[in-house]
């Protein structure tokens, strides 16, 4: 069966962006690497492709040059179980970086990343409109995901 693979573009910054999310996912693992040769387009040595796995899923880091750069259009979402988690990831990944708003930030690398916690979706999805519309209020003033407030929310 076909596998999807997601590719991230980076100029020259795939080795340590890999390396910096292996330390982040604490279950992540090298799959291969493979490293410009002489006369390539960046310097001999240099890491073309890494393929890499995080949390069950497979990436490949490629050093392409500045033709391209990330934006919001594409991100990756962990979803959390709990506040700690929560924590955890926005606090690792947003180091360096930028958060926005509603649970998104983008890392040290410019790629985007969306830090939600399963409990967002169910206080979203309240078959009550007024539960779920405060929710939706509050959560669009945060940047970090704050569960307990969202529950505060839903039962006001």
């Amino acid at each position: 069966m076909a596998t999807i693979t997601p590719c991230l573009w980076f100029d020259d910054q795939a080795e340590p962006a890999m390396n910096f999310y292996l330390s982040v996912f604490k279950d992540g693992k090298v799959l291969n690497l493979s490293r410009y040769p002489a006369g390539a387009p960046l310097p001999e040595g240099t890491l073309m492709t890494a393929g890499f796995v995080l949390n069950g899923q497979e990436f490949v880091a490629l050093n392409g040059g500045p033709a391209f750069g990330f934006n919001q259009a594409v991100s990756f979402v962990v979803n959390c179980e709990s506040q700690d988690e929560v924590d955890y990831y926005w606090d690792k990944l947003s180091e360096g970086g930028q958060p926005n708003q509603c649970g998104w930030l983008a890392d040290r690398f410019g790629v985007p990343w969306q830090i939600v916690p399963t409990a967002l979706g169910r206080l979203l999805g309240d078959p009550d409109p007024a539960k779920a519309g405060r929710v939706m209020q509050v959560m669009l003033q945060m940047r970090k995901i704050d569960i307990a407030a969202l529950e505060q929310a839903a039962a006001a």
